[in-house]
């Protein structure tokens, strides 16, 4: 059984992730209110989501199809914007494509356009991200660098989408000195890619980086949006699904 967090205990760590959120971006000379706090629910109850968003969380992100189709049911997502933010096969595409704000994890020119066929079936335009593989790892998803410039060229061809900019996650096991390294990598073909995309689309302007234990780093990289669990949450419970 998943316990669900208390108001009181979500609303103490939303407090104290956003003081750190706030010093790291001061000590990067930049504004808070530039940064977004997603908040990565997975394998949390309908109750802990909305007790999130009581608690002042604007965006959650999911992982999972299946979670995510059952808090939509749920309607626990009420008050907030939703984001996907795991691995998506397209072969699932319609259950998320429409039903979330933004899609972070576009990896592949096929999966791009399984997205847009299903935007159009719906009559959607697709806010996504591009997800980049920064630490060139063989098991995790993610576009290679190289790959980027050519994803997002096509993406600006799809009609029913909508290019937001980039998302990566470094090897877990990166020191704060690597995940300093990766998140300037990210940055610069960030700047990069607007720059070659002719930097006169407005709506390129997120930068997917940071989780529980590196965001501090990522905001002083130059990321827009964290995505925080643990520090949220708590440690996640095993994750057993139905049926």
């Amino acid at each position: 059984m998943i316990e669900t967090k208390s108001y009181e205990t979500i609303a103490a760590n939303v407090a104290a992730v956003r003081e750190t959120m706030g010093q790291a971006a001061q000590r990067a000379g930049r504004d808070p209110a530039e940064i977004t706090l997603v908040a990565a629910t997975k394998v949390q109850t309908s109750e802990t989501i909305r007790n999130a968003i009581r608690a002042g969380i604007t965006v959650c992100g999911e992982n999972r199809v299946q979670e995510l189709v059952a808090h939509l049911e749920d309607n626990a997502y009420e008050g907030a914007r939703v984001h996907f933010i795991g691995h998506l096969q397209t072969n699932k595409v319609k259950f998320v494509v429409g039903k979330v704000d933004m899609i972070e994890s576009i990896d592949s020119v096929r999966l791009m356009d399984a997205v847009e066929k299903q935007a159009a079936k719906v009559g959607v335009t697709q806010d996504i991200l591009l997800e980049v593989n920064i630490g060139d790892e063989e098991s995790k998803g993610g576009a290679s660098r190289q790959e980027i410039l050519e994803l997002a060229q096509h993406a600006l061809q799809c009609p029913h989408l909508r290019l937001r900019g980039l998302m990566c996650i470094p090897p877990a096991a990166a020191t704060d000195e690597e995940n300093r390294a990766f998140f300037q990598e990210t940055y610069q073909l960030f700047v990069d890619m607007k720059e070659k995309l002719g930097d006169n689309d407005p709506n390129i302007d997120c930068l997917s980086m940071g989780m529980s234990g590196d965001y501090p780093l990522a905001i002083e990289g130059g990321s827009t949006m964290v995505r925080v669990g643990t520090a949220l949450f708590g440690a996640r419970p095993p994750w057993h699904p139905q049926g």
